[in-house]
């Protein structure tokens, strides 16, 4: 039981790690999965906004490709603008995550981790 005084440890549950994770009590490896998770929470907030937002404020004005002629009103919400996005938009918002992920050492400790 290495973890059952780290941060969101509550009673009666205690620490839960029901596929057993931590068993090995590597705090090296539970810092980096607790980093794993709160990177993919906010990912997953990101995206409920991303939902969310167009419905309630309205789309962009303009285009979303000016040489396929598509505009921004012309894209669905949800799953279904996945087919409507042309690949070169999809290969931008790919490549912007990879230089976030990759342009910065993220390990716990360093400043790139700070508030996690």
């Amino acid at each position: 039981r290495a973890f059952e005084s780290e941060l969101g440890v509550q009673a009666p549950v205690g620490f839960w790690d029901p596929a057993g994770f931590t068993a090995d009590g590597n705090a090296e490896n539970f810092a980096r999965r607790r980093q794993t998770e709160l990177k993919h929470g906010r990912v997953a907030m990101l995206a409920t906004m991303g939902y969310i937002t167009p419905e309630i404020t309205g789309k962009l004005p303009g285009y979303l490709s000016p040489s396929a002629g598509l505009k921004f009103a012309d894209i669905p919400n949800g799953l279904a603008a996945i087919s409507k996005v042309p690949a070169a938009g999809w290969a931008q918002m790919v490549a912007y995550g990879a230089f976030c992920e990759l342009s910065q050492d993220q390990s716990a400790g360093t400043p790139a981790a700070a508030g996690d």
